[in-house]
């Protein structure tokens, strides 16, 4: 009788099927580990977006809040260092997107859509802002809609976009 060599099909069916059992286990913490880095990354833009915002009405006393988040990022300047109140340089080239110009444009960063918009200009310098971050996909790319305002607290939502009357984020 001639000896066998290689594996049976049974053994090879057993271990397809171990690493189906694993793979089913460890792919929803994996995305759920996506989603919760996500969410840091939101919290993380929008903190990073008050201080931006912070910085500007300092610099640019007489124009108050920026508007938009392309005005706090470098638009056209990048690469130089020379900073204006139309591209102030406080953001990167990601999250002050060139296309986040007035009218609600949103910069698409970590599975979050970031906007910014500035309140009302009195006597031509704006005084409040807000900035909202809300996922791309429900429960694909996050969970939860975020918002801060002038103050630079951030306000958290489970299920729609977040305002200033939900949760505090803590």
């Amino acid at each position: 009788m001639k000896k066998q060599r290689g594996f049976s099909l049974i053994e090879l069916l057993i271990v397809v099927a171990i690493i189906l059992i694993i793979a089913a286990i460890a792919i929803p913490n994996l995305l759920r580990s996506r989603i919760a880095a996500n969410e840091a990354s939101a919290v993380r833009s929008l903190r990073a977006v008050d201080t931006a915002e912070v910085t500007y009405a300092s610099t640019y006393p007489s124009v108050g809040y920026a508007t938009n988040l392309a005005t706090l990022g470098p638009g056209s300047t990048a690469g130089n260092t020379a900073a204006t109140s139309t591209n102030a340089v406080l953001l990167d080239n990601v999250l002050g997107c060139p296309t986040a110009t007035s009218g609600g444009a949103i910069c698409p960063k970590s599975g979050y859509n970031v906007a910014l918009s500035g309140g009302t200009a009195v006597n031509g310098a704006v005084y409040s802002y807000s900035t909202t971050a809300d996922p791309i996909v429900q429960d694909q790319t996050g969970t939860r809609h975020f918002y801060s305002a002038t103050p630079g607290y951030i306000q958290y939502n489970l299920t729609a976009p977040a305002t200033s009357n939900d949760a505090p984020l803590q």
